[in-house]
């Protein structure tokens, strides 16, 4: 695999965001879970926007991990239904502005209604080039890291040809550029299996924003904490 590059030392092209926050800012409100993660919806929109001002290519966010299926089912329904809102309501709108959207992650979980809108809404973006919008859906580091090795079995590549471009080229998203930037919101400071392979010499900025109050002042902060920092990629 090629050594990571950074284009230009202070400015950060590729940005991943751990969207995390939305059920405590509905609970310090007294209302309910759902009402979170919708609100988080408006500030991905935000967000969205705000990352195609600075100029932000890639921009991939987290959105249902394989993990929250452990979540009570009613609210784990509530959050295809919002994913689906947000397909119908935000993304063509972001679309216009000419964000390409594409979902990353396990699609034989999804159910067959909502893989369809997630499939018809990559179809009529892909030739948008703007922004790269990627919504990491059903998806698990690890269980990305498994499902790439398991391909190379499946391809029968050989002991000499396994290296770090072939496992790259199988994860979900082949195409996602190395992350230089990952935010968490909320203050948690954990990277919760997202991104391991890509974000391997991302710099890391916790903010203690919660997810639906998180704007453009808070991604512009983020990026200027990045610029103030010296990437090396293991060298001096």
């Amino acid at each position: 695999m090629t050594e990571p590059v950074s284009h230009d030392p202070g400015a950060a092209r590729s940005v991943a965001i751990i969207m995390d926050g939305s059920g405590r800012w509905a609970k310090a409100r007294g209302l309910p879970v759902a009402a979170g993660h919708r609100e988080g919806t408006q500030a991905l929109r935000r967000t969205v926007e705000a990352a195609i001002e600075v100029e932000i290519r890639s921009l991939a966010v987290y959105a249902f991990s394989t993990e929250n299926w452990a979540r009570p089912v009613d609210e784990v329904a509530t959050l295809m239904e919002i994913l689906s809102e947000t397909i119908d309501r935000e993304l063509p709108d972001l679309a216009r502005q000419g964000v390409r959207t594409r979902f990353m992650g396990r699609r034989d979980r999804v159910p067959e209604w909502l893989l369809d809108k997630m499939e018809s809404l990559e179809a009529t973006t892909a030739h948008l080039d703007v922004l790269d919008l990627w919504i990491a859906f059903d998806y698990g580091g690890r269980g990305e890291l498994v499902d790439a090795a398991r391909r190379l079995v499946e391809d029968a590549v050989p002991l000499d040809g396994i290296d770090e471009d072939a496992l790259a080229s199988r994860l979900y998203a082949p195409e996602l550029a190395d992350i230089d930037l990952l935010i968490r919101t909320s203050g948690e400071r954990r990277i919760s299996n997202f991104l391991l392979w890509e974000a391997a010499y991302a710099e890391l900025v916790f903010t203690e924003t919660l997810w639906p109050d998180f704007g453009p002042a808070d991604l512009r902060a983020a990026l200027e904490e990045f610029s103030s920092r010296g990437r090396r990629f293991g060298g001096r």
